[in-house]
């Protein structure tokens, strides 16, 4: 789909998703589908209106269709696949043919238990003209019943909910959906390493669910040289440091190093000239950012450790209460609201305790209080930042409210933080 830059643009997806002059908006959710490696594969969109908005169903997927025209898929999910949810109304309606199909997947769901086998088939021509134009369709477990069999050679995706059967029913499941379909399966709802693993050793490859964001082992470990370096950076920051002390650290590390010139000579500084030497670097960058850096980096940090996905959610989690505290509190306060947020996953990342990783780094207190109690300026920000990530829509509600934020302000910020932490990668 061709679209102008000022389509492109958070501006224009809010925009797109206001549903009246007033506040009536409806906001985005978006969680990550990944796969055995915890790489994002996809993500999957979904219109999380608060009950207090009166848009019908139909509605609702219409304007989450039409965000996606007017923003483009690169603003909320980059490169990847998206997944849409869908009502049967909105697969009728005139706003798909604003969607290009290509990396676009329709999850359909289920009609109502009343339904006949004669309401299910009376589907299958939408649903096959929606394939034809190019559209992979997803539908969840309940395809696999007799009743659905009309339905079955439609499916580019079978979505097996993990809290909708028993785990000794998984290996029947993923065995007839092998035999019967051609589809790729996702288990979704996966909230432990348990439930991973079982569905990972059947064969299934991509995976949803908080399970990724997890530690997988917690343990005493040592942690990577680089990270280490990162570690003392970020000390020497916080101490204040000459910068001659912190130009010898950055000549020990040349990942590191290299990592810092690339950051400053990218386009995003907008710098006339070169910049070289570490000292020059430091110099220009200033405590500040070299500490926001430093945080940055230690999310971004790939070989061998944290999973893709865990770095990314960081990242979008920084940027988020970042742009969010800018809107109550202080300027100087809103650096440490975006380190309360890469942190927050610092656990995940270096595969220890929070509280053992914390204690590796020097923090302000108002940040260690946010990630280790849940208390002081910071927690209620790091508290609807985590609702955004989810479909709770009670959860994301009080979060809001609790900071008198509207739906607006939250989601023209959740916009730009998606699109902030996609551009990171094109640096």
């Amino acid at each position: 789909m061709s679209s102008t830059p000022e389509q492109d643009s958070p501006e224009a997806a809010v925009a797109a998703l206001d549903g009246t002059e007033n506040d009536n908006l409806a906001i985005i959710a978006r969680q990550a589908i990944v796969d055995a490696s915890r790489a994002v594969y996809g993500y999957e969109l979904f219109d999380r209106s608060t009950a207090s908005n009166s848009h019908t169903a139909a509605s609702d997927a219409a304007l989450l269709f039409n965000a996606l025209s007017y923003a483009g898929t690169e603003a909320l999910v980059g490169k990847k696949t998206v997944f849409i949810n869908c009502t049967h109304e909105s697969l009728a309606g005139g706003h798909l043919e604003l969607i290009h199909p290509d990396k676009v997947v329709l999850e359909v769901p289920p009609l109502a238990d009343s339904a006949t086998v004669e309401d299910i088939e009376a589907r299958v021509a939408t649903l096959d003209a929606l394939r034809t134009r190019g559209f992979r369709l997803a539908f969840d477990q309940n395809v696999l019943k007799r009743s659905y069999v009309s339905w079955l050679p439609l499916a580019g995706f079978i979505k097996l909910d993990m809290q909708a059967f028993k785990p000794e029913l998984a290996g029947p499941l993923v065995k007839f959906a092998g035999i019967h379909s051609q589809a790729t399966l996702v288990a979704e709802k996966v909230e432990t390493a348990e439930q991973y693993q079982l569905m990972a050793d059947l064969g299934v490859k991509l995976f949803q669910g908080y399970w990724f964001a997890k530690p997988a082992l917690v343990k005493a470990t040592t942690i990577r040289p680089s990270q280490a370096t990162i570690i003392q950076l970020i000390n020497l920051v916080r101490k204040q440091a000459s910068t001659a002390e912190i130009e010898e650290l950055l000549k020990k590390d040349p990942t590191l190093s290299f990592n810092l010139l690339r950051f400053i000579n990218s386009s995003g500084f907008g710098l006339s000239c070169e910049v070289t030497s570490f000292r020059h670097a430091v110099m220009i960058l200033g405590l500040k950012k070299l500490f926001r850096w430093a945080a940055l980096l230690m999310t971004t940090s790939r070989a061998g450790g944290a999973p893709p996905a865990v770095g990314q959610t960081a990242v979008v989690r920084g940027r988020l209460m970042e742009l969010l505290a800018a809107e109550l509190l202080p300027p100087e306060e809103c650096d440490n609201a975006f380190v309360v947020g890469v942190f927050s996953l610092l656990d995940t990342m270096l595969s220890v305790p929070l509280e053992k990783a914390l204690a590796s780094v020097a923090l302000p207190e108002p940040v260690t209080d946010a990630l280790l109690h849940g208390t002081g300026v910071f927690a209620p920000f790091l508290e609807l930042t985590r609702a955004c990530e989810s479909g709770d829509e009670v959860a994301f509600a009080k979060a809001a409210e609790a900071l008198h934020l509207s739906n607006r302000q939250v989601n023209w910020a959740h916009l730009q933080a998606l699109t902030w932490a996609e551009s990171l990668g094109d640096e």
